[in-house]
């Protein structure tokens, strides 16, 4: 196998929280391989699961590029957020948490009552204006409460009290809100494809609601989470009699405060697992033809890996094509046996002996490439006995 360019390894790790992106992940594991098997064909693939690090992994595996905006902030203040256009110029990937994301906010002024989507509106007018009218939307980080009130409102709609006012902006606002106009929206919306990564299959109110589940990490006492349950509640009713979408008992839809089902009411979004979306547009599928192995990993692997993480996705599509999957993990927990039965073939840590963990975060790059060495240096025994 020394020397063989007929070898073809396909590399689509998620990101390394903290240390390594994913696209820094297959560069590592990348040199690695080329101690082993200098002349292998190797196709990198950078990975993510919808959330955190979306845009970039799959602007990097596209050849796309990204485009910062100045969008209003969960509370108002402006704030500079990306998003990315796939290589394909057509297809626009954004994070909520870019314009409505809790990190944008110090812990002490988080507060759901107030916090609006409306940035993550302007992002999408933006890619609409590039000419996008095909999108991917990852919905992790969020700060807000609103059911994507703010994003609809940035996009034309309108929000209105008993008297005709604009009720305003936040989840609470939505308590006073009577009617909906959603004559103004833009028209290109009509036009145009939208897909969501949504994980989690939480209804937009109640116990396992929007407010009750998520509200507390994003500032909610239990008195604010009844009230903005209440509101939720009041904008379902309306956006059935006015939008005609029926979006309480949704699954999903009290995803990001209730923005999975604002954007199935006024987006006509589909809802979808995030590490499907990635391997759509990815085509993953693609590069995996031909392969005789592939590489995947992520922070930790353990028994949450198969609940909807890039590792379970990479390696249920390997084993479709009969390709072997092989993780490269930052640490391995309980419960990876799992994995075995949906195409995992082994996991590897990545690290090569104890070490403190700002050591084994510090070291990625250098870890990453001497544990793929060591993956593909025992595949190539192998496949040369074979």
């Amino acid at each position: 196998m020394e020397g063989d360019s007929s070898v073809k390894i396909v590399l689509a790790p998620d990101s390394y929280k903290g240390s390594l992106t994913a696209g820094e992940a297959c560069d590592a594991m990348e040199r690695g391989i080329r101690r082993a098997v200098p002349e292998a064909h190797i196709v990198k693939v950078p990975m993510a699961d919808g959330g955190e690090g979306t845009v970039r992994s799959l602007v990097d595996a596209t050849g796309g590029t990204t485009h910062k905006v100045s969008v209003r902030g969960p509370l108002g203040a402006q704030v500079e957020a990306m998003y990315g256009v796939l290589g394909d110029g057509a297809t626009a990937v954004i994070e909520v948490a870019e314009a409505s994301g809790l990190y944008l906010i110090r812990p002490e002024e988080r507060n759901p009552l107030a916090a609006t989507t409306y940035g993550m509106g302007e992002l999408i007018k933006d890619a609409l204006d590039r000419g996008c009218r095909s999108f991917i939307i990852g919905l992790g980080g969020s700060a807000t409460n609103d059911g994507g009130a703010g994003m609809a409102e940035a996009l034309g709609a309108r929000f209105l009290d008993e008297s005709g006012r604009p009720v305003g902006q936040g989840g609470e606002a939505l308590g006073r809100l009577a009617s909906i106009d959603g004559s103004g929206m833009d028209l290109r919306l009509r036009e145009s494809r939208f897909i969501v990564a949504c994980d989690v299959d939480n209804p937009l109110c109640g116990p396992q609601g929007a407010s009750a589940v998520f509200g507390p990490q994003k500032g909610a006492t239990p008195e604010m989470a009844d009230r903005l349950d209440e509101a939720l509640r009041t904008y379902a009713a309306v956006v059935q009699r006015d939008i005609g979408a029926d979006i309480l008992e949704l699954p999903g839809a009290g995803a990001a405060g209730g923005l999975g089902g604002g954007a199935v009411a006024f987006l006509n979004a589909e809802l979808k697992p995030g590490v499907e979306i990635v391997i759509e547009a990815a085509q993953l599928a693609k590069h995996l033809e031909g392969a005789d192995l592939v590489l995947s990993g992520e922070g930790q692997c353990d028994f949450q890996t198969e609940r909807g993480k890039t590792p379970y996705g990479v390696a249920k599509q390997a084993k479709r094509l009969g390709v072997p999957c092989v993780l490269i993990a930052g640490s391995i927990g309980q419960g990876i046996e799992c994995l075995y039965d949906s195409g995992v073939v082994s996991v590897f840590p990545l690290t090569d002996k104890p070490m403190p963990l700002e050591q084994a975060m510090r070291e990625a790059p250098r870890l990453a490439e001497d544990a793929a060495e060591r993956v593909v240096r025992l595949f190539a025994l192998l496949k040369k006995r074979s």
